[in-house]
């Protein structure tokens, strides 16, 4: 890479993986570099959100997007998908069918969150449905590295992929299983007496001494999604037994 993380747009996290911190939703992308792939993190909220991420994953790169895996299927995460022409697309199984039946929903939750009506709706129309679909782990080898795609929903939604990346020190981005610039959201999609053991199993994948991304905020430590996952089972009446 002739150009570095952050010149390019990017936030460094490890040798191999960086984000950004979108505007106005907070919301994190990730990107995963390795020698012959390229992975994203969650595409952005509409076409030209995505055209503007690829095209900082092709500076920094010098490649296109190969891989893109969709945390959950809220509009924030998922619309931006078809600017990224030829990428294989992963998520949670039956995410697919979720977002292909709610295409109405999704479009107007976007719309009733702020995103411009004709963008909404050309986002829509042009939506990429998962090619792949992942029931419990899925290894990606991109060159050099290899990525763990881990299904451990249900939790924030009934859908939920997190992404662990090896280095020198595991990155995990947990799409908003976990935020921390603000409150845990629970739609109408959520399933909040699952979300504690979803946390459990992030917890489990990345260990003690993991870099954890959430889908919104700044990056935490597994300290921080251990005070969550006691915040949410108080919260949702989930008992610790």
């Amino acid at each position: 890479m002739d150009v570095g993380w952050e010149e390019a747009g990017w936030e460094r996290l490890t040798g191999r993986a960086g984000r950004r911190r979108l505007p106005v939703w907070d919301c994190t992308v990730g990107l995963v570099v390795g020698d012959e792939s390229v992975l994203l993190i969650d595409p952005g909220s509409c076409l030209r959100e995505g055209a503007e991420i690829r095209a900082g994953a092709e500076r920094l790169t010098g490649r296109r997007v190969t891989h893109i895996a969709i945390t959950h299927g809220h509009f924030d995460h998922v619309l931006g998908a078809a600017a990224f022409s030829g990428a294989e697309v992963y998520a949670a199984v039956g995410l697919d069918s979720v977002l292909d039946a709610g295409r109405e929903p999704l479009r107007r939750s976007a719309v009733r969150h702020g995103l411009a009506a004709s963008e909404a709706a050309e986002a829509v129309e042009l939506l990429v449905l998962p090619r792949h679909t992942v029931s419990g782990e899925w290894t990606l080898e991109l060159g050099g590295v290899r990525v763990l795609l881990a299904n451990l929903g249900p939790g924030h939604t009934g859908h939920d992929l997190a992404v662990f990346v090896p280095g020198e020190r595991e990155t995990v981005f947990c799409g908003d299983l976990v935020e921390e610039s603000g409150e845990p959201q629970a739609g109408g999609d959520a399933v909040p007496a699952r979300w504690p053991d979803a946390l459990d199993r992030l917890l489990a994948l990345g260990g003690d001494d993991a870099l954890y991304v959430p889908g919104h905020g700044a990056v935490v430590d597994a300290a921080f999604v251990r005070a969550q996952r006691a915040t949410l089972a108080a919260r949702f009446g989930v008992s610790e037994a």
